[in-house]
């Protein structure tokens, strides 16, 4: 099969031809008809991971065609059209059997632990408890997005935030993930700010629900205080920056939440945090770390009422000969919306 194979962190990764994977007796071989391009693929690809061997090929992001399945898999069939958390879990560790599989203890991602769907064909483990059936009328590129961004973005607004209708919600970073959880948390009935240095990702957020979208070099803090009339009740890092995060979290009034959903890696490993706020006001600090396939239908179920629209957040359809340049220039911010590799 071709795919998009690096041998060397922070080398320009190429199009070669592998082998095509077999399916493990509890999973699954997808055939790959999207997948997306995100920030976290360039995490990996910069050795800010250390679950990558080498040589590697990245891809979390992804939805397509049951193409094999193992001898143990009871749930699925050859042409099922699927796609699948970015984190999948083992299925027998405490976290999993408590329906935690997002934090499971043995966890696989694809495009880290294993090689990925930056390819024709990708492999997935734990079929029964990891694959997510997709509606009929859902484009596969529409679907790729779910897998990381938008159901991070849902889980990080929804099950972690605890959204609720006239709350108030900032949202730092109005890239896929930041849009998804504008889109998101408008839907809950939330009055949404945005905040981004790029106006045309500010418009687009209006665009998607915010009621009022903020430059990222003005001050963010008293300008979201002002607008709140006091602070923001949950606002999102959904960036992953020291800035935003210091932002996210000096902007909530007290007992607000804050949502941690952008990947701080490298040099951003282990920021400063404005403790002294956090325990004065009884902030709170919450993680938000992809989501479990059992509860995409909550999603789903709101993408097929037309109260979620994540086609919109589609970005730019690319072929996998241009995905390495795409990749390495992910840290450049130049997309917007989701870019989505669909023709192989």
């Amino acid at each position: 099969m071709k795919a998009v194979l690096f041998e060397k962190f922070q080398e320009a990764p190429k199009v070669a031809t592998v082998a095509d994977p077999m399916p493990e007796a509890h999973g699954v071989v997808v055939k790959v008809e999207a997948t997306g391009v995100c920030r976290s693929d360039w995490h990996g690809w910069m050795g800010h991971d250390s679950d990558i061997e080498l040589p590697h090929i990245p891809g979390h992001e992804l939805a397509g065609v049951i193409e094999a399945i193992g001898k143990d898999v009871k749930n699925w069939n050859v042409g099922d059209r699927v796609t699948v958390p970015f984190i999948c879990g083992c299925g027998t560790c405490s976290e999993c059997n408590a329906g935690h599989q997002q934090v499971c203890l043995h966890q696989e991602q694809p495009g880290f632990t294993h090689w990925g769907s930056f390819a024709e064909y990708v492999p997935i483990h734990q079929a029964d408890l990891n694959v997510v059936a997709l509606p009929e009328s859902m484009a596969f590129a529409t679907a790729a997005s779910l897998g990381c961004r938008f159901a991070t973005s849902f889980r990080a607004v929804i099950d972690q935030g605890k959204v609720r209708a006239g709350q108030w919600v900032a949202v730092h970073g109005c890239g896929g993930v930041g849009l998804s959880a504008v889109m998101i948390a408008s839907a809950a009935g939330a009055n949404v700010i945005g905040v981004d240095i790029d106006p045309v990702k500010l418009s687009l957020a209006k665009e998607l629900g915010a009621v009022a979208a903020l430059d990222s070099k003005s001050d963010v803090v008293e300008a979201i205080k002002e607008i709140t009339k006091g602070g923001a009740h949950v606002s999102l890092d959904a960036l992953g920056h020291p800035v935003t995060m210091t932002n996210s979290i000096l902007c909530l009034r007290p007992r607000g939440k804050h949502i941690q959903v952008g990947l701080m890696l490298g040099d951003y490993a282990a920021p400063a945090v404005p403790m002294p706020k956090i325990v004065a006001q009884e902030i709170e600090l919450l993680g938000s770390h992809g989501m479990q396939a059992h509860r995409y239908g909550a999603m789903l179920d709101m993408v097929e009422s037309g109260k979620l629209d994540p086609a919109r957040l589609v970005g730019n359809k690319i072929s996998l000969n241009a995905a390495p340049e795409a990749l390495m220039n992910m840290d450049k911010f130049l997309s917007i919306g989701a870019t989505v590799i669909t023709s192989f």
